[in-house]
């Protein structure tokens, strides 16, 4: 049905710690100065990506997958929701502290299909940005205590970033963006967030939003620890290829193309994120210009593909 990349459109949220540099940085049309995030490939309920080309042009990612799970090579036993979703986020201010769920506890609890694993490329990064990844509760009582009484400085593990880095965040790691981070998350498909704490800030109408510390404290991996990543270098031609990381839930890479390449496709389908410079993408002898800011689904079937140009991507499968 589609022999080219199927590309999509962001869906904007607009968030209490949001900023303006997805319209300065990205040229998006995002709705104020306050859009947190851009859901740049996403069949979530909560903010489906519209199809800009071919024959389902107009019809959601979430649609295709629906009526047309050929694209994607989905069977009948394999997926129940489309598995991922890609965002940049755009942090102005620090983010709440949280944390999400894993499967089971998602569907358990949630009654969805999904829980929450992560993983952050930092697009930019103002000099001396941190977030928050893990903890230094030793025991589950340990963590316990220290939320309850506050002692966030004690309890809150912090760490510097820079333009380039790359985090893991499996579900049950306490985390937090801090203010002055860009960054492309490619996720599975869920929406469910624990918020742990967040700063005391409060809304236009002096409301603080609403803290779930019993649920967070149950999911919350105790001690905190994360599972080596195991990177590895390809290169082919022109376009190095480094693996970030590959998991149950996604496998991520970092693409580098100073040239022109051959390539064939081995995934189901690769969702692709152009994050800096030009190429060319040419597919069947069909030529498609992408530039950074423009994401698109290179779905099965497709065998073989040329890119050239200079260009950057974060390229994610299952």
């Amino acid at each position: 049905m589609y022999n080219e990349p199927i590309f999509l459109q962001p869906v904007f949220q607009e968030k209490i710690w949001g900023g303006n540099k997805l319209k300065t940085v990205y040229n998006y049309d995002i709705p104020s100065e306050r859009t947190g995030e851009a859901w740049v490939i996403s069949a979530h309920p909560n903010g489906p990506s519209m199809i800009e080309n071919g024959p389902l042009n107009g019809k959601t990612l979430a649609e295709a997958w629906e009526s047309h799970g050929e694209l994607f090579n989905k069977t009948t036993d394999n997926k129940e929701a489309y598995p991922l979703l890609v965002k940049i986020l755009d942090a102005n201010d620090d983010l709440s502290v949280q944390v999400h769920p894993d499967d089971k506890f998602a569907r358990d609890v949630e009654g969805v299909p999904y829980g929450k694993s992560e993983c952050w490329y930092v697009l930019d990064a103002e000099p001396g940005s941190e977030l928050i990844l893990g903890h230094y509760a030793e025991t589950r009582q340990n963590l316990d205590q220290m939320m309850a009484d506050g002692e966030w400085d004690r309890l809150l593990r912090r760490v510097k970033v820079q333009p380039g880095d790359f985090v893991y965040v499996p579900s049950g790691t306490i985390h937090a963006i801090g203010g002055g981070i860009v960054i492309l998350e490619t996720q599975q498909s869920s929406d469910t967030t624990y918020r742990v704490y967040d700063y005391d800030r409060t809304d236009a109408d002096g409301n603080k939003r609403e803290l779930h510390l019993e649920k967070a404290a149950a999911v919350t991996n105790v001690p905190h620890q994360l599972p080596p990543l195991n990177q590895e270098e390809t290169i082919l031609g022109d376009l190095t290829m480094t693996k970030l990381v590959e998991n149950d839930y996604f496998g991520v890479s970092k693409w580098v193309l100073a040239g022109d390449v051959e390539q064939t496709m081995e995934a189901d389908f690769l969702q692709v994120s152009v994050i800096k410079g030009e190429a060319v993408l040419t597919v069947d002898g069909k030529r498609f210009e992408i530039e950074k800011g423009m994401h698109f689904v290179m779905p099965h079937g497709i065998g073989g593909y040329e890119l050239s140009g200079e260009a950057e991507f974060v390229v994610s499968w299952v």
